[in-house]
């Protein structure tokens, strides 16, 4: 089963990392506030970028690696899918 490594962009700018296996359902359970506790009250929240990982293991490796990320290299990370 894949999973993905997404980020979403929070309606005051800041970025949320996380995995899933179907990132709009996933989606939907943030908006709905019942998300993680960081998403709450900080809608709109939009998907900015979409990994698709081989597993779980694999997800949480790059979910992991991604947040030690700074903002401006996660920010390079988005702009790269989009060109």
């Amino acid at each position: 089963m894949s999973y993905f490594l997404y980020i979403l962009r929070c309606g005051d700018g800041s970025l949320y990392t996380g995995i899933a296996a179907d990132v709009e359902k996933r989606l939907a359970v943030h908006q709905s506030g019942k998300g993680a506790k960081y998403t709450r009250g900080r809608g709109p929240l939009t998907v900015v970028y979409r990994e698709e990982c081989a597993d779980k293991s694999a997800a949480l490796k790059r979910e992991r690696a991604v947040k030690a990320l700074p903002r401006a290299k996660k920010l390079a990370l988005i702009e790269e899918r989009f060109t």
